[in-house]
């Protein structure tokens, strides 16, 4: 996890950007924004974790995809292998409605975006071999 400390400044970046843009996206779609500090804290660890896999991920992608691509299809196929089948099934097993989970869906993955392309933008150093 070596790579997480020699590429903080990037991560704390991809960090404050996805939560300024789910925000803003939270926002835009009507959905209250959270206030209890407890919760915002939680948002922040979680973001700030996604930050630091997309991260290390980015950092292993194959030599011979182009960066680009790589940053846009790399959050993709986490949000859609990990994150949207443990959301969804938490979601059902709490009984939240479609709109709720539609909303929560669309949240990270423009989180991941963000964060990605904010690391991409930055750059990462990868650890040393």
């Amino acid at each position: 996890m070596i790579y997480i400390a020699l590429n903080l400044l990037p991560i704390l970046a991809a960090t404050a950007a996805g939560l300024v843009a789910g925000l803003l996206l939270l926002r835009g779609l009507g959905t209250p924004l959270p206030s209890r500090p407890a919760v915002v804290a939680a948002l922040i660890v979680a973001e700030g974790w996604l930050a630091a896999i997309l991260a290390g991920a980015l950092i292993l992608a194959p030599d011979e995809a182009p960066a680009k691509v790589m940053a846009l299809l790399t959050p993709v196929v986490i949000w859609a292998g990990f994150v949207l089948p443990a959301m969804a099934a938490t979601h059902l097993l709490r009984g939240l409605g479609g709109r709720v989970a539609r909303i929560d869906a669309l949240h990270w993955l423009a989180v991941m975006l963000v964060q990605a392309f904010v690391l991409d933008a930055i750059g990462l150093a990868p650890p040393p071999r």
